[in-house]
């Protein structure tokens, strides 16, 4: 049996909370398996005479809050010499980051796997494209002009506003008409009419959680991890201080991923998080999906063994 390697692009590894990282636990299971582990950031990467390199460090892991990683001295490697990469880079969803995508497609089509496919990665963004499934998404508006945001947040009576590029739960607003910040804010988040914005009608049952629904080659984990607001908040991003309740996964979610399973498996975004608030996707995530951690640890999976079994399966085919 051939022996595997594989890389991660993501951000420094010193930086990540062991305790909730999600390309933490899938390195864990790399380790697990005696895969060869390398790690590297979008600046490591380059192209030279035909092949793309990265400058990248062999790292062991370690399930330790204070211990969790070891990096060895850099090297120099073409990316044609991994199996597997996973682009594990977080937002923002930047040029540097549209940049990364076009060398690891170099390294695609050298043969490597990459995960997830990087003109994909391109293609779907977070909050667009859900756009692709209307019957599945609240009323939504995107536009960059003020009197028309305006006119739909009247119509809706509350809606919710946010940028096209932001994570975490920063700059997003519940806005309800008549309110005196309707104007700063639309026009703080649009640029003064210059930049387009997402808005949707406020989904009540955010009070029930906003759940974050893993699915690994369109089929999703069993369990969803529904993310509570904290006290006074209407936000359900772990980063905003909602905290994470695992449940089953009800009949609606399942429709839900049912409707964008084919289309994911199509365009081989093979590891995705969709967030869904009542009966509606919200949004997407194909870039780094996160919420891995805490579903493990409260139903006893190891949902990285089932990410891996697939990439297995497709590298060995």
């Amino acid at each position: 049996m051939k022996h595997i390697k594989i890389a991660v692009l993501m951000d420094d590894i010193a930086s990540i909370n062991p305790k909730k990282d999600s390309s933490l636990a899938m390195m864990l299971e790399a380790s697990r398996r005696n895969w060869s582990i390398f790690t590297f950031d979008t600046q490591n990467m380059f192209a030279m005479n035909g092949d793309v390199y990265a400058n990248a460090s062999k790292t062991t892991v370690n399930d330790s809050p204070n211990n969790w990683f070891h990096k060895d001295s850099t090297q120099t490697l073409p990316l044609k010499e991994f199996d597997v990469i996973l682009m594990r880079k977080d937002p923002p969803f930047d040029m540097d980051y549209i940049y990364a995508t076009y060398l690891l497609e170099q390294a695609e089509n050298d043969g490597t796997y990459v995960v997830n496919k990087p003109q994909s990665l391109r293609d779907a963004n977070e909050k667009l494209f859900s756009l692709n499934f209307p019957k599945c998404i609240p009323e939504t508006l995107v536009s960059a002009n003020i009197t028309q945001i305006k006119a739909f947040i009247e119509q809706q009576k509350v809606a919710v506003v946010k940028p096209l590029d932001g994570m975490g739960g920063k700059d997003i607003f519940k806005l309800t008409h008549g309110d005196d910040s309707v104007d700063k804010i639309t026009n703080y988040l649009t640029n003064n009419g210059n930049r387009q914005i997402i808005v949707q009608k406020f989904i009540k049952e955010i009070v029930k959680g906003d759940k974050r629904i893993l699915l690994i080659d369109g089929e999703p984990i069993d369990y969803a991890l529904a993310r509570m607001p904290a006290k006074g908040s209407f936000k359900g991003n772990l980063a905003a201080g909602a905290k994470g309740i695992g449940q089953p996964l009800s009949r609606q979610d399942r429709y839900l991923c049912k409707q964008v399973s084919k289309v994911l498996k199509e365009k081989g975004l093979v590891f995705v998080g969709l967030d869904v608030i009542g009966d509606f996707i919200t949004e997407i995530n194909v870039t780094s999906p996160t919420c891995i951690r805490e579903l493990d640890s409260q139903f006893n999976l190891n949902i990285a063994s089932e990410l891996f079994d697939f990439i297995e399966q497709k590298i060995r085919t």
